[in-house]
């Protein structure tokens, strides 16, 4: 089995860091055309993925007079958009009694309905200004494809939020009726082995709570603590406590000599590899080896963690990142659900492969 990570390095910064909303966006890209001469109107409509609907956004160019809303409603209705024109391509069409030429360039087709930017100008378009046009239309549609991410990755996280806070919660009630009980027993019991053994139960119970509230702060974005830390170090502290484990299953470890830094929340992205890492130990085999490598690619750090255990089959790759999925035997299936949630919220992804050799490669991806 083997988990890959790509972390954003410490000099990057998240694409999503200067991320405007989507109609902020379009209004400037609309102003920025409607400041070319001869271009004195400019008009987008789209597709909204995240508000499920279409939307329309108008500008003028300075001193430009409004339209009148007969021939805005015109526009609206489409019935001069008969032809399916290629995307990216600007078009001139003729219009019966409009004075303006009219163009229009498409950069999609979404739920029954044209995406495009259309423009009115006072004389025919030069060409320097055609490609311009063009090379705003294609921004203005990878901004849309990143938006949508953005999004879908937003929900992602408030619905592992919503997991964890959830499961979390029933996991204190239950631990707080078996402290209960456990308190009442030492209180009933005579100084003896039985009283020691439920006074154990007792500690026990307040060390799993304390646990459990650092378990659900790895699982709380707006609480992360980013800064500088050292990738080999954090990587250190998590084996560190494998240690026994290792040990009794005379596992051997293979770290990279070298070591880079990254803008992370050390406690969470220990959490992180604390669970990759008990998963490697747990499947290996007896004797086996773990190694864990990094390479810098521009803005990310690929992390590598691979065992010699059998891997999962097709269908578990698929499942390995679901909420209380676990072929651990006694295992909570939150492990992998909290890790995901972590790298998500360092504005990552993690997935799961097959190698060739027949193991599952889970990938983890930080941007």
């Amino acid at each position: 089995m083997a988990i890959e990570l790509s972390v954003q390095h410490v000099q990057s910064k998240s694409k999503y860091s200067k991320l405007i909303d989507l109609e902020s966006f379009c209004l400037q890209q609309l102003e920025q055309l409607t400041i070319q001469y001869p271009i004195c109107f400019a008009r987008i409509v789209y597709y909204d993925a995240l508000a499920k609907s279409h939307q329309e956004l108008i500008n003028y160019a300075p001193e430009q007079a409004n339209l009148s809303q007969s021939l805005i409603s015109f526009f609206r209705k489409e019935e001069w958009l008969n032809e399916y024109y290629e995307t990216f391509s600007l078009n001139r069409i003729n219009l019966d009694n409009l004075e303006l030429f009219c163009y229009i360039c498409p950069f999609g087709y979404k739920n029954k309905k044209h995406e495009y930017v259309q423009l009115l100008t006072r004389k025919p378009l030069p060409s320097k200004l055609q490609k311009y046009v063009i090379q705003s239309v294609t921004l203005l549609s990878k901004y849309f494809d990143i938006y949508l991410e953005w999004g879908q990755q937003k929900a992602e996280i408030q619905l592992l939020e919503h997991i964890i806070q959830r499961a979390t919660h029933q996991l204190r009630n239950s631990l707080g009726l078996i402290g209960l009980y456990a308190k009442n027993l030492c209180l009933g019991l005579h100084e003896n082995s039985h009283r020691e053994q439920a006074s154990i139960i007792s500690e026990s119970i307040q060390e799993l709570d304390t646990n459990l509230t650092d378990l659900i702060y790895c699982g709380q974005k707006d609480k992360s603590r980013v800064s500088l830390q050292d990738l080999r170090s954090v990587v250190g502290e998590s084996l560190k406590g494998l240690l026994p484990l290792t040990h009794q299953k005379k596992i051997q470890i293979l770290l990279p000599d070298t070591s880079t830094s990254l803008l992370i929340d050390r406690l969470q992205i220990k959490q992180v590899f604390d669970n990759l890492l008990s998963n490697a130990v747990h499947f290996s085999p007896e004797s086996g080896n773990i190694q864990i490598s990094w390479q810098v690619f521009h803005s990310e750090v690929i992390i590598k963690i691979s065992d010699q255990g059998s891997g999962l089959s097709h269908e578990d790759a698929q499942k390995v990142f679901t909420p209380f999925y676990s072929r651990r035997p006694g295992g909570t299936g939150l492990g992998l659900t909290i890790a995901k949630k972590i790298i998500l919220d360092h504005q990552g992804s993690i997935w799961a492969q097959n190698s060739p050799e027949g193991v599952v490669d889970p990938f983890c991806s930080f941007t």
